[in-house]
């Protein structure tokens, strides 16, 4: 499975996350691989130093795909560390958003694909249950 933390916007306004992975299934030839993905546009991006952008949400829903550096993400739920493979999902498109910083000196390099707004996404959530309740967690990996 490959590692994806979802965000969105809930009723609150406010970025939320939660950690899960990108479902797949067993391939003809052996491989692990998911459904084709509908995409509008796919595009590299490379950020050597933090930006320090603050408080923003997403332009579009779509999937990060990060290939490089380390990153710490706050929500209204905490915060949450991104690492080279793997993927965030984002759907914060509105809201007060979510912030982000560089953690290391080694550059963020990833691919956005932007969503088609009709297309499906493999994702299951892995929210940890703790005496019967769901609980988001606050630092995951």
């Amino acid at each position: 499975m490959i590692r994806c933390v979802r965000l969105w916007t809930g009723a609150d306004g406010k970025s939320h996350f939660e950690d899960g992975v990108v479902e797949l299934a067993r391939g003809a030839r052996g491989d692990a691989l998911s459904a084709k993905l509908r995409i509008d546009a796919a595009s590299f991006h490379e950020t050597e130093s933090d930006p320090k952008l603050g408080w923003h949400p997403d332009a579009a829903r779509q999937l990060v795909m990060s290939l490089s550096g380390t990153l710490r993400f706050e929500t209204a739920d905490g915060s949450f560390t991104l690492r080279p493979g793997d993927v965030l999902f984002t759907e914060d498109t509105s809201g007060t958003g979510h912030n982000w910083t560089m953690t290391d000196e080694t550059p963020w390099r990833r691919i956005y694909t932007v969503l088609e707004p009709d297309a499906e996404v493999p994702f299951r959530s892995e929210r940890r249950r703790a005496g019967g309740a769901t609980t988001m967690q606050g630092e995951t990996r």
